[in-house]
């Protein structure tokens, strides 16, 4: 679970970053793409708190 939780935390975090260097390169969806970036860092950051962060309420 702990291999397969970091593998895609940090697969969400890379595609946000790419998001964000691709943003300005593309025509009338900046803002949008960029959004998208920032919701994908935002979920890579959350998914390992939430999960590891509940294991003492057992």
């Amino acid at each position: 679970m702990n291999a397969v939780l970091f593998v895609i935390s940090l697969a969400l975090f890379g595609f946000g970053m790419w998001l964000f260097g691709v943003a300005p390169g593309v025509a009338g969806a900046e803002t949008i793409v960029f959004i998208a970036g920032i919701l994908c860092v935002t979920v890579a950051l959350m998914l390992p708190i939430n999960v590891y962060g509940r294991s003492d309420h057992s």
